[in-house]
């Protein structure tokens, strides 16, 4: 098996740079069309311990002598005006250019705040009894809606800029009023701050548009005061995408200030090193979560348009990440077009993906061996197959952390079969936020649990401890006379090595025509005997919305009935060598979708007791009818 590691650095990113930047149409060849994946019959070299992509060392920002000096003197506190024009006076502060970004923002998210609500979620927060102080304590994704004024793009989707201005000065004045001190509460996250920023410029119209006179000018000090205050911080900001979007906000200021050059040339050096640092060689964000990867595609898509207003040309490593970024997306959505649950997000619907994707610009295909993002995909027939073959974030990198190793989604056409709970991210709006952790757990996912423990530990705020470090995979095709080839996964992780001496195995094949899913779960002993005495293990295969369960006479099977009368049976298999009392039942389960509405599903559990020194069982779905 070819193993992965969770380790953090440069890696195989210099080919693949170097043919993108050459020609960006080459994107294409990273996947294949629907249907046409080919994997190895041989099991694939180890991967290198690196992962993240050196994009600066590939396409550094280029830059003569007299830049260089420029970003040096910027560096070191001297203020642009100062290098840009030294022997003029000061502009006055104002917005340069207008951006049209053609990013769209949620209709009906807008519509709620011209009717006096914040619509978050789904749960609906009236604006004149809203809370934007810091000391305010707001669920996660509710302050990174406010703070971050990603609403602004709502509300200029909902009405004309003259209808819309009224409700964004009502707004900002509320915010402006309760963060004067820059630096205090969760709104000057570095995330937030730039985000805010790039929010700030690309909407300046809707913004600074009004009649208000003294709010004008309280949002055009906000701008600038938020741009140094981003210009000391992003270079201390630790690697991910809150320090992406952090010198997102510095090079948007840089390129719609005035004497913006030194700021703008500050800002792209170290942007471009932070994309490097966020994103691995495949182009998969380090968080491992869609909805990370969704948002950097539309920040870089905002950011582009702050050039093409400014009429500045964009260093090249902009585009080719934006290109990177779009295919390891593209492998993770269904046959409805919608993502799967995949490190706390719900099912994000198919209509904002495709307006992200469209907004890009990209056109391109789905990565079918996202070895470093760690999403498997194999597509035959209607079936579509997703299996988590790595481990969770690192620390530094989670975003909403789940213990969701080995575990997998199955979809038939438009319908989900197999699924995840998701929705942990979302947790404060119509997800309560007392059961957000719980979704975070390995129990809400499709995979195995032992003894009732997380495979990696979860922690508060997000975060996860120690459990997975290493995933061992190995994907290759079967041949069978007559037939098409079926396509095989095995993957093992150590989650539960050091507490429990044993190891986690997952073979998953999937027919030529998709109409069956077999599946092996094994455990093997750490050491050459094992431990004895049993453990408790449940398999949890959580169902899809409007999955209808009909247990078989002999509890050792399960109808499936999909919502469109598509039939699956599950059906567990003979081998069950080292595992006791195993039983099938069906409990209750929940699923988010990715408007972060929950809904009330189902699951089949299989469950027993398992010998310390190892244990395999099998099942299978087929699809009947």
């Amino acid at each position: 098996m070819a193993t992965l590691l969770r380790t953090p650095a440069a890696a195989r990113a210099d080919a693949l740079v170097e043919r993108v930047a050459e020609s960006p149409a080459l994107t294409l060849a990273a996947g294949r069309e629907p249907g046409t994946e080919q994997a190895s019959p041989a099991a694939p070299p180890p991967e290198e311990p690196s992962r993240a992509l050196a994009l600066s060392d590939v396409i550094a920002v280029q830059s003569g002598p007299g830049e260089a000096l420029i970003r040096l003197a910027y560096r070191i506190g001297i203020p642009g005006h100062a290098i840009a024009a030294p022997f003029r006076r000061p502009q006055a502060l104002r917005v340069l250019a207008t951006v049209e970004s053609p990013n769209r923002g949620d209709r009906a998210a807008g519509t709620a705040l011209r009717a006096g609500h914040f619509l978050i979620h789904g749960a609906r927060l009236p604006i004149a009894s809203f809370d934007f102080s810091p000391a305010a304590h707001h669920a996660p994704g509710v302050e990174r809606v406010l703070h971050s004024f990603s609403w602004l793009a709502d509300l200029a989707a909902s009405a004309p800029r003259a209808d819309g201005a009224p409700v964004a000065e009502r707004i900002a004045g509320q915010w402006l009023h309760a963060h004067r001190i820059p630096g205090k509460g969760p709104a000057w996250d570095a995330e937030l701050a730039g985000l805010r920023l790039v929010a700030w410029l690309v909407h300046a119209p809707l913004m600074l548009g009004g009649h208000d006179k003294s709010l004008k000018s309280r949002l055009l000090a906000a701008i600038a005061e938020t741009a140094g205050w981003l210009d000391k911080r992003a270079p201390r900001e630790g690697a991910g995408f809150g320090q992406v979007a952090a010198f997102a906000g510095v090079v948007a200021a840089g390129l719609l200030l005035p004497h913006g050059k030194p700021r703008r040339l500050f800002g792209e050096a170290g942007l471009v090193k932070a994309l490097g640092d966020m994103v691995g060689e495949d182009g998969g964000v380090l968080s491992r979560c869609p909805a990370a990867q969704m948002d950097a595609i539309r920040l870089l898509t905002d950011l582009l348009a702050c050039y093409e207003a400014a009429e500045v040309v964009p260093p090249p490593a902009l585009g080719v990440m934006r290109e990177l970024l779009v295919p390891p997306l593209l492998a993770l959505r269904h046959g409805d077009g919608a993502l799967g649950s995949w490190q706390g997000q719900g099912a994000i619907s198919a209509d904002r993906v495709n307006a992200v994707i469209e907004a890009s610009g990209v056109r391109t295909r789905p990565l079918v061996n996202v070895a470093s993002w760690g999403y498997s995909r194999i597509k035959a027939g209607d079936t579509l197959l997703q299996f988590d073959t790595a481990p969770p974030p690192r620390a530094r990198h989670a975003r909403t952390g789940c213990a969701s190793t080995l575990a997998f989604e199955l979809s038939d056409g438009p319908q989900r079969i197999i699924v995840n709970c998701g929705g942990a991210a979302l947790a404060g709006g119509q997800v309560p936020a007392r059961i957000g952790q719980g979704l975070r757990a390995t129990a809400a996912f499709s995979t195995l649990v032992l003894d009732n423990a997380n495979s990696t530990a979860v922690l508060l705020h997000g975060q996860l401890g120690k459990g997975v470090e290493t995933v061992e995979i190995d994907r290759r095709q079967i041949a069978r006379p007559g037939v098409r080839d079926a396509a095989r996964i095995e993957a093992a992780h150590d989650g539960y090595a050091s507490r429990f001496g044993l190891t986690h195995q997952r073979i998953l094949t999937l027919s030529g025509d998709g109409t069956e899913l077999a599946g092996e779960d094994i455990l093997v002993p750490v050491g050459k005997s094992g431990k004895r005495g049993k453990i408790g293990f449940a398999l949890r295969f959580h169902l899809g919305r409007g999955v209808e369960v009909q247990l078989s006479s002999d509890r050792r099977g399960a109808s499936l009935l999909l919502p469109d009368g598509r039939l699956w049976q599950f059906r567990l298999g003979g081998d069950r060598a080292g595992a006791d009392e195993v039983t099938l039942h069906a409990e209750d389960s929940l699923w988010v979708d990715g408007d972060g509405r929950p809904h009330a599903t189902e699951q089949l559990v299989i469950e027993g007791l398992a010998l310390r020194s190892g244990g395999q069982f099998s099942w299978r779905l087929r699809k009947t009818g």
